[in-house]
């Protein structure tokens, strides 16, 4: 069970998601197979020394201590905002379908937006004023056909797009903390934003933006959208890197041809070449996403699930497939299909130890559910 009542979670339990989303090693996905290991983040806190242990390491793993979650938790209230788990209805039902979807997320303003379809409309911080205007036009015209659309609250066309839907409410995805204004030129936009539309952040409050940040920013954009429409873009943009995370999720990818005398239009007759939709008008969009829309207007039976419970494997079961599995590990990623069968395991056994090595820092998981083992000294700063 991984709440006392579905969609929802109690004061305590909010607290123990924070503490573990929060502590070393743990990512979204590794989260969701310690819920779905352990039944609940109380009791996987309380196993997390032991697995680190089991997995190779020995200095303890840094776990987040429950009044520095407390004061994220205030700290956030005090900000106008709150705390989304996976779990809770109000959690955006497509984010939600991902399975590396951010177990909990911090949200602000009109918080009901984010149950609506989304598109997400990036672009260009140097925009054109062309450029610029098309983003305004497109974003109103996508509000109006009932979409909400999702920036990340950038200088150029993401503001642009904010401004256009500001009337019928945007979605900002901020790569710092909820209540850290940036850049300092949106301003004004952030605010209105936080009162007419909706702020989201995966960051704790206080976070000021590094260039670390803006990749995790990137994929919450393409995560929260049915597709992402790229609006003038630099040859490996952020925008593009938006794209690429679109793709991955299986969400569409949209583009508007530029001139190819413009810098800022080769990322998107680039993405055109590759096979985006190509875009002229909202109608495009829309038309392109209508069968999305109707599968989603399916009853699917509320907000985002965790797995059932699953059964511990027995210790030296673990113990006697540690070593071969760890063997058939090296620096390149391996996909866990192919562990299973030249190490003759039981999916559970090899899944269980390469849980404990990724919490232990030892490995590291790359896309399409692929291993590697990580050098020893970034596994001893990590």
């Amino acid at each position: 069970m991984i709440a006392s009542d579905p969609g929802t979670l109690t004061p305590a339990e909010r607290l123990a998601w924070l503490r573990l989303i929060r502590s070393e090693n743990v990512g979204p996905v590794v989260f969701r197979r310690l819920l779905e290991r352990f039944g609940d983040a109380e009791a996987t806190l309380r196993a997390l020394p032991d697995l680190v242990r089991r997995g190779g390491r020995s200095r303890p793993i840094r776990i987040c201590p429950a009044d520095a979650a407390e004061r994220e938790l205030a700290s956030l209230e005090q900000a106008g905002g709150r705390f989304l788990a996976m779990v809770e209805a109000d959690y955006p039902p497509a984010l939600a379908a991902l399975d590396d979807a951010p177990p909990i997320i911090a949200v602000g303003g009109r918080v009901e937006l984010l149950q609506r379809k989304a598109v997400a409309l990036v672009g260009a911080r140097n925009a054109s004023a062309n450029g610029r205007r098309l983003a305004r036009e497109l974003s109103a015209d996508l509000s109006r056909a009932g979409y909400l659309v999702v920036s990340g609250l950038a200088r150029g066309i993401d503001a642009a797009a904010h401004q256009g839907a500001l009337a019928s409410g945007t979605a900002a995805v901020v790569a710092g903390g909820l209540d850290v204004i940036y850049p300092p030129e949106n301003e004004a936009l952030q605010r209105e934003i936080g009162e007419r539309g909706v702020l989201v952040s995966e960051m704790p409050p206080g976070t000021v933006p590094t260039a670390r940040h803006f990749p995790r920013r990137n994929r919450l954009i393409s995560g929260l959208a049915l597709g992402v429409l790229v609006v003038e873009a630099a040859p490996r943009s952020g925008s593009l890197i938006t794209a690429r995370f679109a793709l991955e999720q299986g969400r569409e990818v949209f583009a508007v041809p530029g001139s190819p005398l413009d810098p800022r239009a080769r990322g998107c007759n680039d993405l055109l070449r590759q096979g985006a939709v190509l875009v002229e008008t909202a109608d495009d969009v829309v038309q392109a996403l209508d069968g999305m829309v109707r599968r989603l207007d399916t009853p699917t039976g509320g907000p985002g699930r965790l797995a059932e419970t699953t059964l511990p494997v027995a210790g030296p079961e673990i113990a006697a497939g540690r070593g071969a599995v760890e063997e058939l590990l090296g620096f390149a990623p391996v996909a866990v299909d192919e562990l299973v069968r030249q190490c003759h395991l039981s999916p559970a056994v090899v899944n269980t130890v390469l849980l404990e090595l990724e919490l232990a820092g030892r490995a590291e998981r790359h896309p399409g559910n692929r291993f590697s083992l990580i050098a020893t000294g970034k596994a001893e700063t990590a």
